[in-house]
């Protein structure tokens, strides 16, 4: 019988270390660096890239860009419909605040209720690309469901090791996708100690942050999106809750992809990226400001804002690459100013966000204050998650 095979959907054609830029072959199975144990990235063939016109005609999700996507054939994206979500105008928080443009990327909207459907989405494409048959993965909530999730769609086992405080949303949805849910007390570190102990012998494909490559480039479509969106415009400064990073390294990662492949002209101006975190759990602030030479042994606190809680994040050089590159900023918002964010802006928007969408609200007013950000210019802030699922720790801030 004749066998057809099917065409390339992708332009990837390299994987190299960040770190010490060491190549790594595309097209093999690869977690990280075997010379610098550091997160590998993927690198495509500008020079046979569609244009940017051919966007017009696509399905509305963030499989539009295949050609700039890891995938390889097309039989083996695994989808919930994920991407191409709004970006809403807030013009009574703007006018409000005096603001001339402010606007809010909500990816509470993706499947699973969170930006995490994109890396996952990507994540669970490439390892069934690989024929790998089950994935397990540290979770401080959102990507544990969001991989439990892709992985049913795939026919895939799953193992989700999550912190005993997360919220048991996160955890019964787990459970209703077929995943295990090993729960270990601590922090997302400590769920990746057992991670490692559980899989000792290796035999599930461990998709942590940045532990392979594929995550990132599932997150960066949010910046061509971004761009997409804005009709190729830009806005001045981005506002990313960050806490292994992936999102904000991969939006930045986007935009200069885009320059490189002529869907940006080479002089405009990119963005300058603030990363937000908790003070509950600021290791990127910490190193930001040289209070300390690296997160490795920084030691955090639980937070409302679940995804911040990521002590010792391993894309920290990364993300101080972005901030450095793009002359932004590392700010921490107190738990008390997550409830101010989340209510301001409930009851001014009609929107219900995570803790972390509410950490960029609030981030950007204390950054205005500073004259870091000025009123004139266009922000945009993301909103990772649905509110829905953290009732159970906002609970001890509502009327009864």
């Amino acid at each position: 019988m004749k066998t057809t095979i099917q065409p390339l959907i992708s332009h990837l054609n390299n994987l190299t270390c960040s770190g010490c830029g060491a190549p790594y072959s595309p097209f093999e199975k690869q977690t990280v660096s075997a010379c610098c144990q550091l997160p590998l990235l993927a690198g495509y063939a500008p020079e046979v890239m569609p244009e940017k016109e051919a966007l017009l005609t696509r399905e509305g999700t963030m499989w539009r860009y295949l050609e700039l996507l890891p995938v390889l054939h097309k039989e083996n994206i695994v989808s919930l419909g994920e991407g191409y979500t709004p970006i809403l105008e807030l013009k009574n928080l703007a006018q409000k605040h005096e603001l001339r443009k402010l606007l809010l990327k909500d990816e509470g909207q993706n499947p699973t209720g969170s930006f995490k459907a994109r890396g996952l989405s990507m994540a669970i494409s490439k390892a069934k690309e690989h024929g790998v048959e089950g994935c397990i993965i540290p979770t401080a909530g959102n990507a544990g469901v969001a991989m439990a999730a892709y992985c049913a769609k795939a026919g895939m086992r799953a193992t989700v090791v999550m912190p005993r405080h997360t919220p048991k949303a996160f955890r019964d949805e787990c459970y209703w996708y077929g995943a295990e849910v090993v729960l270990v007390d601590g922090l997302i570190n400590d769920c990746a100690a057992k991670v490692k102990e559980l899989n000792s012998k290796g035999e599930l494909l461990d998709v942590s942050t940045l532990k392979e490559p594929y995550r990132l480039e599932g997150k960066k479509t949010m910046g061509y999106e971004i761009a997409e969106q804005g009709n190729w415009q830009l806005p001045d400064v981005i506002l990313y809750p960050a806490g292994g990073g992936t999102g904000l390294i991969g939006i930045w990662k986007a935009f200069k992809e885009m320059k490189q492949i002529g869907w940006l002209p080479e002089d405009i101006k990119l963005p300058r990226m603030v990363a937000v975190q908790a003070e509950n759990c600021r290791p990127l602030v910490e190193t930001f400001y040289g209070r300390q030479a690296n997160a490795q042994n920084y030691v955090g606190k639980p937070t409302i804002a679940n995804g911040l809680a990521v002590p010792r994040p391993l894309g920290e050089q990364l993300m101080l690459q972005t901030l450095q590159e793009s002359g932004g900023t590392a700010i921490s918002i107190s738990e008390q100013e997550m409830i101010t964010g989340l209510k301001e802006l409930g009851t001014n928007e009609g929107l219900f966000v995570a803790p972390e969408g509410a950490a960029v609200w609030m981030a950007a007013r204390k950054l205005l204050d500073t004259g870091f950000i000025q009123y004139d210019e266009d922000i945009l802030l993301l909103n990772t998650g649905s509110g829905q699922k953290y009732m159970e720790n906002l609970s001890s801030y509502q009327p009864d």
